[in-house]
């Protein structure tokens, strides 16, 4: 797509990516001299974006290639999940990819992110999210209410960067809990599945554990002992 763009000078745009494919294309995309690559997900903690790319003189702005819709209906009695949310709009008959992020908004519905070109095409086809009849409206991306992540850091000292050392001083679970985890599939760095323990992490890696929540990696320094004191960052 970005040699497409280069050499058409035009600017292109991907579907909704997840964050590891992102973060992938953006890392291919930074060799490449005569692109730039800008990915946008609709607000600041978005996690599924998508990627423009083009000549740097013509992507002089953020291109306008994600809208917002709001899901409102009587949920008070019927709290719907984000995989309710996620199968009604699928259930139009839109593919994954055309979506972006779902932020759940208790009893008063979802706001959700979507290719612009679909949008009125939702709003006219989602009618029912369960059992709950909804309506469905454009809403500009300024109205988005989504709260900043709730996060508390510590540090810990560790012999090594190994991803079952720092999982189990961040989830605090014993080390071969954390073994039996890993092997069972339940331990993701950046969104992708681990299946070595002996997995090196970095700064800025984010590592989740299946039903106990992520943490991201902060800070690494050396001690005098040739140990790491390491930052990690915990999502409440």
């Amino acid at each position: 797509m970005a040699r497409r763009a280069s050499s058409r000078r035009e600017v292109l745009h991907s579907d909704f990516l997840t964050p590891p494919v992102l973060k992938e294309s953006m890392m291919a995309l930074e060799k490449l001299a005569d692109v730039k690559a800008v990915a946008q997900g609709g607000y600041p903690q978005a996690e599924r974006c998508r990627l423009s790319v083009g000549h740097p003189e013509l992507l002089t702005s953020d291109p306008d290639i994600v809208a917002a819709l709001s899901i409102t209906g009587n949920f008070g009695f019927q709290p719907c999940s984000h995989g309710d949310f996620l199968g009604s709009i699928l259930g139009t008959g839109i593919a994954r990819e055309k979506i972006g992020d779902i932020i759940l908004q208790g009893e008063k519905g979802a706001q959700f992110l979507v290719v612009p070109e679909l949008a009125d095409y939702l709003i006219t086809s989602l009618e029912k999210v369960g059992n709950v009849s909804v309506s469905c409206t454009r809403i500009p991306l300024l109205a988005l209410e989504y709260e900043p992540p709730r996060t508390k850091s510590f540090k810990t000292i560790e012999a090594s960067l190994r991803v079952d050392a720092l999982a189990s001083a961040g989830f605090k679970l014993s080390r071969s809990k954390l073994v039996n985890l890993i092997s069972n599939g339940d331990v993701r760095v950046n969104w992708t599945t681990v299946t070595k323990n002996g997995t090196t992490l970095r700064t800025g890696d984010i590592v989740s554990v299946s039903g106990k929540g992520r943490i991201k990696i902060g800070e690494i320094n050396s001690t005098r002992k040739g140990k790491f004191a390491v930052e990690l960052i915990q999502y409440l």
